[in-house]
């Protein structure tokens, strides 16, 4: 490893390092690290976004002469919302902000609304209605499992009739259900976090120390 390469994971090793130290306490080092992080981050951002919007989208998309001319108008309409969007940097003329951003607001909530819908809930409704009494005794099972944790989740959910007797009981499977759901997810996060955890003591004790091979 060379000199560069060598400088990379010191560099490396004590941003790690600074970053850790916040377990300890909040400190002056944490908060160097931290800004050095947001200002790599804006700068590599600002750097993607002119290229692959100011340039590819809008430079090239009004300079090129083999598309029409509506096909050229049409990236001076998000070239202007944009400019508009600045104005929020003036006191004056910050009213002018509310526009194109009342646009991305209403525009992105209907772009998501369709996509949350197909794949939170008809792919999730398509994922309980399933036959039962199919394929082996595991896949049986699980599918029975879905089925009655759907339906008992439901239940708890429904407050027109009170929760007594067996509409009660499906009720209380239904919290059990939908609690070790929860815990499985927050155990899911959790594991993911020490990944990355691990992930870094392997770099500091192995790529930088040298002491596991």
């Amino acid at each position: 490893m060379g000199f560069w390469g060598q400088f990379g994971v010191w560099l490396a090793a004590l941003l790690t390092i600074g970053i850790i130290s916040f377990l300890y306490k909040d400190n002056f080092l944490y908060k160097a690290c931290e800004a050095i992080f947001v200002g790599i981050s804006a700068g590599y951002w600002f750097i993607v976004y002119y290229w692959d919007n100011l340039y590819k989208k809008f430079y090239l998309q009004v300079t090129n002469h083999d598309l029409t001319s509506w096909e050229r108008i049409i990236p001076w309409v998000g070239f202007i919302l944009g400019v508009m969007m600045l104005s929020r940097l003036f006191e004056k003329i910050g009213w002018l902000s509310r526009w194109p951003l009342a646009f991305i607001v209403g525009a992105t909530a209907g772009l998501y609304m369709m996509i949350y819908f197909v794949s939170n809930a008809m792919a999730q409704v398509a994922s309980t209605i399933i036959p039962v009494f199919i394929g082996d005794w595991a896949t049986i099972i699980a599918n029975f499992f879905i089925v009655a944790g759907t339906f008992c989740g439901l239940v708890y959910f429904f407050f027109s009739k009170e929760h007594k007797g067996a509409f009660g009981l499906a009720s209380r499977v239904g919290i059990w259900f939908l609690m070790i759901t929860f815990g499985a997810s927050f155990g899911y996060t959790v594991m993911s976090r020490m990944s990355l955890m691990i992930g870094r003591l392997d770099f500091l004790f192995g790529t930088w120390l040298g002491m596991i091979k």
